[in-house]
């Protein structure tokens, strides 16, 4: 019992995290999509939006645990596209930024491997469940 109660509210604390990101960001658009285009991605005014709804959606279906593994593949995909593009502190040449960057690299790659973990734990219990309705069903 409290460990299904700890698990919902680190689910609801780790999903809101991303739906009010993707809500900032979509709420901040212009100025996102100016930083975007200030680090060379391509048609930021077509890829912050769609990349901000994958957050904000991701984040209410992890949290409400309505569709867990749905919303972690939407985060994890906006890690994995995101990340590299943004945060290359490979390519910078100052101190200062190069460790800003690299913070925020691996912080969103803890981040994708919490969302992992999530769906990891989301199909187990799924699993876990079948197994039960079945024995049920057997008995």
């Amino acid at each position: 019992m409290i460990t299904r109660l700890l698990f919902a509210l680190a689910r609801l604390a780790f999903g809101a995290k991303f739906a009010k990101d993707g809500y900032e960001n979509l709420r901040d658009r212009d100025e996102m999509v100016a930083y975007a285009d200030s680090v060379g991605v391509p048609a930021p005014e077509l890829l912050v939006p769609a990349a901000s709804g994958l957050l904000l959606v991701g984040g209410v279906l992890v949290a409400a645990g309505l569709a867990p593994v749905l919303g972690v593949v939407a985060i994890a995909t906006f890690m994995l596209g995101v990340t590299p593009q943004m945060h290359d502190f490979w390519n910078r040449d100052d101190e200062e930024s190069r460790t800003e960057e690299r913070d925020a690299f691996l912080r969103n790659a803890s981040f994708l491997g919490a969302a992992i973990a999530f769906a990891v734990a989301a199909r187990e219990r799924r699993a876990g469940a079948s197994d039960e309705a079945t024995a049920d069903d057997a008995a």
